[in-house]
């Protein structure tokens, strides 16, 4: 173990505080020289008290709250395409969630951490509180890595993901999903249609670079989605029974009973890397 400390570098003095710390410019590999291979991750955390290693526990990736024990030294690493929700169809959305939240009164604001129920009484701060936030499409679970293999990851995303065309983001499903323990549940909106084909080729690029550092890929069959509330324990039963008779009272009030199509749509315009305190800005598509 202090052999292999000594040859990747003795980082354990090193904390998420000092994220910022560090070079923002990522520098080019040196072709001249064989850099060292990534260390098992696994080799580099303590031992638990039964004598095995701390794995990262399995969990849905909206919600970007930590889901594996804090190791001195390691980072989260998140990877994940922005999204904005356009003005036009908040409205709707709003008024979609706040029935919602007055039949289930233990869901909560992602990343904001209130109740969704302090706003049933006010729609426009539904839109613009809850809304009109940056949310997130991951294309990676949410897993620690060492601070040695930071430049590493954020090179590798860069070269496997640069060349990216504008396309379109169909926001088309509300859906509900729980993480892998039963403890919490999320309310979500899935892409199904436009989009889906690009954004699994992209988080299949981001489970090859995870393989090379002996990280965790992503699921199997993913299904990408911004999740906007979540609730403590598995409520999914209770949860998915409002959602159906909503949605169901909503495409009734359609002219001709038509189901929506989609709930929003935005355009791909790159994708971000967030690294403990830090955000790498891993491509970025300019405006045509």
């Amino acid at each position: 173990m202090n052999a292999l400390r000594a040859s990747y570098g003795d980082t354990s003095s090193d904390s998420e505080s000092e994220a910022d710390s560090g070079p923002t410019h990522i520098p080019e590999p040196i072709q001249s020289a064989t850099p060292l291979p990534p260390p098992p991750l696994y080799l580099l955390q303590p031992p638990s008290s039964s004598g095995s290693f701390d794995f990262p526990v399995q969990t849905d990736h909206t919600n970007r709250t930590r889901n594996f024990p804090h190791v001195e030294g390691n980072y989260a690493l998140h990877v994940y395409i922005p999204v904005t929700i356009p003005v036009t169809p908040r409205k709707d959305l709003a008024l979609f969630l706040k029935r919602v939240a007055s039949a289930v009164r233990e869901l909560h604001v992602v990343d904001i951490d209130i109740p969704l129920s302090n706003y049933v009484k006010d729609e426009q701060k539904i839109e613009q509180i809850v809304l009109g936030r940056e949310f997130h499409v991951s294309l990676g679970r949410t897993v620690p890595i060492r601070v040695h293999q930071r430049d590493s990851v954020v090179a590798m995303l860069r070269q496997r993901l640069q060349s990216h065309k504008r396309y379109w983001i169909d926001f088309n499903k509300w859906e509900v999903f729980v993480n892998d323990d039963g403890t919490r549940t999320f309310l979500s909106i899935e892409v199904t249609t436009g989009g889906l084909a690009e954004i699994r080729k992209q988080i299949q690029s981001v489970n090859e670079v995870y393989k090379l550092h002996n990280l965790p890929e992503f699921y199997k069959d993913p299904r990408p989605h911004i999740s906007i509330a979540w609730a403590v324990g598995d409520i999914s039963s209770s949860l998915k029974r409002v959602v159906g008779e909503e949605m169901r009272r909503q495409n009734n009030a359609i002219v001709g009973g038509l189901s929506q199509k989609r709930l929003f749509t935005c355009k791909f315009g790159g994708i971000s890397c967030k690294i403990g305190n830090k955000t790498y800005e891993i491509c970025k598509v300019q405006e045509e």
